[in-house]
């Protein structure tokens, strides 16, 4: 019978238990994008957490694919020190770090990057401003700053790399019917859509070679009219297998499926909880890579039960672990009560305002960043 103790390896990476941090927006980088002893500290207090392993917020790949005020950047090698001190603070505590890597595409905040976003296809109605429209030459130096963020991920000293594909970011949109409505060899079929992500994925392949670890978070659906479906999603997991992906990380929905978003409210019951559980078990029936389950986790009974029923290998929490960093460790120790996160998503409005993410309940009677230090 597997355990969620136990230790277990994707390509190599060797993990102790089955649990995640999935990635998240922190709001605690410099204005820049680089990383901040803050930022560092918050990576640090996962690891003493005894989390299997941490992927990092969304880092962005270019200046102009920014979705966030003080989000991460991974787009320029003066970052790599930074990120370094990151990875060192983790290894220092016995943990494991992974880069997500992404660029907001569509959703690119002008605000930060100055310029209006740029978009596979110009299309209205999921977003106030304008929108440009990328061409060729713009994809196939997308592709290069990938391929060059992924360098300077493996220089910084992360073991692993995850890329970005679900959310309604670039790459997720590059799969939707709703965002790709290009009739070049990069949209129109579901293989031309999915062609921007493969050609990603074998980029990194080459920059980082076949023993280091290369997770995708992928929509198993949109959750918007005339978006990614289910079976498109399996069909994309199959070649991403054939591709050499490592793991995948199920999820779904985008920043505008309103209430069917990846971050839901009211997990206050247990039928609530794991609201991916069953995309994810056909994820797992299909393929032969590890499955890592995100969205409303909140009870060590369910992980473990979703384990033994074999719907996914490993299960990846964020709120909760905003909320509670040493949930994993609780865990261990014994006290298996089910996380404290309301979530009612307040986390975020602090980030919103510039202080940085932070359970708001949780930290009412104390000062912001406590839980980072």
């Amino acid at each position: 019978m597997p355990s969620l103790f136990e230790p277990t390896s994707i390509n190599g990476l060797e993990l102790k238990n089955r649990f995640v941090r999935s990635a998240t927006w922190e709001g605690l980088a410099a204005d820049d994008g680089a990383c901040t002893p803050r930022l560092t500290a918050l990576m640090e207090t996962l690891a003493q957490g005894e989390i299997g392993l941490i992927i990092s917020g969304h880092a962005y790949i270019r200046p102009d694919g920014q979705a966030g005020l003080r989000q991460l950047g991974i787009y320029s090698d003066e970052q790599i020190d930074g990120l370094r001190q990151m990875t060192a603070a983790v290894h220092a505590r016995g943990g494991k770090i992974v880069a997500q890597i992404a660029h907001a595409g569509y959703f690119a905040d002008p605000q930060r990057t100055g310029q209006p976003p740029m978009a596979l296809s110009v299309i209205h109605g999921y977003g106030p401003g304008r929108r440009m429209k990328m061409d060729l030459d713009y994809i196939r130096m997308l592709i290069s700053d990938y391929k060059a963020a992924g360098r300077r991920a493996l220089e910084a000293g992360f073991d692993g790399i995850q890329i970005h594909a679900a959310h309604g970011y670039l790459l997720s949109q590059s799969l939707s019917p709703v965002f790709n409505r290009r009739t070049d060899r990069y949209g129109g079929t579901l293989v031309k859509r999915a062609r921007l992500l493969l050609e990603v994925l074998a980029g990194l392949r080459e920059v980082v070679g076949p023993a280091y670890p290369l997770l995708v978070k992928l929509n198993s659906a949109d959750y918007i009219e005339g978006g990614l479906e289910l079976e498109d999603a399996l069909q994309i997991g199959e070649w991403l297998e054939q591709a050499g992906i490592d793991a995948i990380e199920v999820s779904g929905g985008t920043v505008v499926s309103k209430a069917l978003s990846p971050s839901r409210t009211r997990i206050n019951r247990p039928d609530r909880e794991a609201y991916f559980r069953q995309a994810a078990q056909q994820f797992k029936q299909r393929l032969q890579v590890p499955i890592i389950l995100v969205g409303g986790i909140r009870s060590f009974a369910l992980a473990k039960l979703l384990l033994e029923d074999k719907v996914a290998d490993y299960f990846a929490m964020s709120r909760p672990l905003i909320r509670e960093p040493g949930l994993v460790k609780r865990w261990r120790e014994g006290d298996r009560r089910t996380s404290t996160c309301v979530s009612d998503n307040q986390c975020f409005r602090p980030g919103r305002d510039g202080e940085g993410v932070y359970c708001v309940p949780e930290q009412a009677a104390r000062k912001p960043f406590d839980h980072n230090v």
